[in-house]
């Protein structure tokens, strides 16, 4: 059990890397602690080059949230673009999860999913919370159009 408790901790610690902040609106004033708010970040996707994607979601904010306690609404949004020349880092396979971080501080994720549609030849990306509180998770997801000359390599 206390192995559990502290790989939980682990990942917690770590999980906020990889996303660059962009930018953030406060949406309630809290007297005490920082107020609740819609932060911007963006990540470049691991494996396709000239891909980027910006994730909105909330982030509570009062006492709960200054001492990273409190369980971020599962309420996430996700736009990706070509920023660049595409280039792959190699097979692609039909999904794999590009991003991740911690929404509360024990068990809660927001994730961002690339799925291939080698039909349309375009990247879609999912992005959703991994804990359900009421019924289905939210969620929203955006496409990558790729230049039909450049087929996207799959695993097959």
């Amino acid at each position: 059990m206390k192995k559990a408790m502290m790989a939980a901790l682990l990942l917690v610690a770590v999980g906020g890397a990889g996303a660059e902040s962009i930018g953030e609106v406060d949406t309630a004033f809290k007297l005490i602690g920082p107020d609740h708010k819609i932060v911007v970040e963006v990540f470049d996707d691991p494996k396709v080059v000239g891909v980027s994607c910006y994730l909105s979601r909330a982030r509570t904010g009062g006492l709960k949230g200054a001492f990273g306690l409190a369980e971020d609404k599962a309420e996430a949004a996700v736009a990706c673009r070509q920023v660049g020349d595409i280039r792959f880092n190699g097979v692609l396979p039909r999904q794999e999860e590009v991003f991740t971080e911690r929404a509360s501080i024990l068990f809660k994720h927001i994730r961002v999913v690339r799925m291939t549609d080698p039909k349309r030849n375009a990247l879609v990306y999912l992005v959703y919370s991994d804990r359900l509180i009421e019924g289905s998770p939210q969620n929203s997801v955006t496409a990558v159009p790729v230049p039909a000359a450049q087929p996207i390599p799959i695993k097959k």
